[in-house]
């Protein structure tokens, strides 16, 4: 199966790197951090770095864990390779469908896409006891322990196609993958500290255009869902002859039967 391409990973550190987890929480640090220390920008850009450290190393931490837990029951259940794509192609479609619908009907604090709503009184009063660049590091950990599941999926994709690898093979993709998911937070750092941009500015910028970032990254997971559906799909029909599990077919229904369980819900509403 050759289900690890370039373009496949590099799609899902894009999706990874526009989500609006991390990026809010990092203008918020910033935001924050300013507000108290408001003549030391030297001092943001390093509380910035510090926090995007603390996000790479353990994205990095996860991503190999993901990879060798997989990997571990693909060698201990034979054949199992094909079952674990099919699953997580059908998980991935419905992360898009999922993303897309909040083009249409958007809800903050969605489930695997945005920062549950209950945590951002518990985040913002963590970000207003940062003093410190080193706390911008203690707050990366925390956001990437405890925020997770709004950034998982993925991470969780690109793992899933890495697993038959190893973990060894699998490094160096995920260093590509973390270093394109961290691009934009380093951008917006350095372009705060260079003057050429506001924290207000991002985060005005990231609030108009929410929906559309929801629209971007639901097609682009779902289409990847569908390229490792029908991956599995061929797979099955040679590994495992009469056993026919076609995984593209209930792909292609699940998007409209979950849009329609979506409208169903709305309208109810």
């Amino acid at each position: 199966m050759n289900g690890l391409t370039i373009p496949a990973i590099v799609s899902l550190a894009l999706i990874d790197a526009i989500n609006p987890c991390a990026i809010a929480v990092l203008g918020l640090l910033i935001i924050a951090y300013m507000t108290h220390n408001p003549k030391e920008k030297k001092k943001a850009l390093f509380a910035g770095f510090f926090f995007i450290a603390a996000v790479y190393i353990l994205y990095l931490v996860y991503g190999v864990l993901i990879v060798h837990v997989l990997g571990f029951g693909m060698n201990i259940f034979e054949g199992s390779e094909l079952i674990i794509y099919g699953l997580f192609s059908l998980l991935a479609i419905a992360l898009g469908v999922f993303n897309i619908k909040d083009f249409f009907w958007y809800q903050p604090g969605g489930l695997l896409r945005e920062m549950p709503m209950k945590w951002r009184p518990h985040v913002q009063k963590i970000l207003a006891g940062i003093e410190t660049p080193k706390g911008g590091f203690f707050l990366g950990i925390f956001v990437t322990l405890f925020l997770l599941p709004c950034t998982i999926g993925p991470l969780l994709m690109a793992a899933t196609m890495l697993a038959k690898y190893g973990v060894v093979a699998a490094v160096p993709w995920l260093l590509l993958y973390n270093a394109i998911f961290v691009l934009p937070m380093v951008a917006i750092v350095i372009g705060i500290y260079a003057g050429l941009t506001m924290v207000e500015n991002v985060t005005e910028w990231k609030d108009r255009n929410i929906k559309w970032l929801h629209l971007i990254a639901g097609a682009i997971m779902a289409a990847i869902g569908l390229y490792l559906a029908w991956e599995a799909e061929n797979a099955f029909h040679f590994a495992l002859g009469p056993l026919d599990i076609n995984f593209f077919t209930i792909g292609i229904v699940e998007i409209p039967l979950l849009l329609a369980i979506i409208l169903l819900r709305h309208k109810k509403k």
